[in-house]
């Protein structure tokens, strides 16, 4: 979900969902069997990709949200096994019990859509844990610490006011981004500092291995997906490090 801004396994699901959800609408009308059995198909060979995307995301989750991501799971694998069971019984012209495993299948499906609703909306699996400190400092330059007190190339955390900032000088720059990883808010003043491919300076979240570039941050490499807030870093005559939002 690099690429995209955001995980692709929510948007993924919605593809063997609306197959589904179709096929059962169709199963209520008369003259729609082939147009379902198709559906159904759809909908299988769809889930392939929207598992593995949450397999992916699953790993690098809390245990809270790996607990109901478990359940979730369960609920969608159920619903694939029945919509199988329902593909091979359309395909042997058994309709009756291929629309009956279809109606099952929803069911599980549906159970399975609402935990995974619950940990996207209520735990937060996959959404920016960042991105709000954009919008709570106030606009303009703010009095951050002294220059000098900031060791070349160490990380260190420093408060605006209330909010946590990753701060890194190397050499005669200084890099400043939100504290908390956008990924499940690790701390990133805690993590590795190394170089990529490009020779562009990066840190790397100590929790799951989210890896950012200090001049901008973005994203590097997963598990997260939303860039990490930068501020704009400059120093006063008098030695004092100012800090602004990008």
């Amino acid at each position: 979900g690099v690429p995209f801004g955001h995980p692709a396994h929510p948007p993924l699901t919605d593809l063997p969902i609306g197959f589904w959800v179709s096929a059962a609408v169709l199963d209520l009308m008369p003259g729609g069997r082939r147009a379902s059995q198709t559906l159904v198909a759809a909908g299988l060979a769809s889930a392939v990709p929207a598992v593995l995307t949450g397999i992916a995301d699953w790993s690098a989750l809390h245990r809270e949200q790996q607990r109901v991501g478990l359940v979730h799971a369960a609920g969608m694998t159920t619903a694939s096994t029945l919509y199988s069971m329902s593909l091979v019984a359309r395909c042997q012209g058994r309709d009756t019990a291929g629309r009956a495993f279809g109606f099952a299948g929803l069911t599980a499906l549906f159970t399975g859509a609402y935990l995974g609703g619950h940990l996207a909306f209520r735990q937060a699996a996959g959404a920016s844990h960042a991105d709000q400190v954009g919008h709570l400092v106030p606009l303009g330059w703010h009095d951050l610490c002294a220059a000098e007190e900031l060791p070349d190339g160490w990380p260190v955390h420093r408060r605006l006011g209330y909010i946590g900032l990753f701060v890194l000088r190397t050499g005669d720059d200084i890099h400043v981004l939100a504290d908390r990883c956008s990924h499940l808010a690790g701390p990133l003043h805690q993590g590795r500092i190394v170089t990529d491919d490009n020779a562009d300076t990066c840190v790397i979240c100590p929790w799951h291995g989210s890896t950012f570039r200090v001049q901008d941050g973005s994203v590097v490499h997963g598990p997260a997906t939303a860039r990490q807030p930068a501020f704009e870093a400059r120093v006063t005559d008098e030695g004092t490090v100012q800090v602004r939002p990008y």
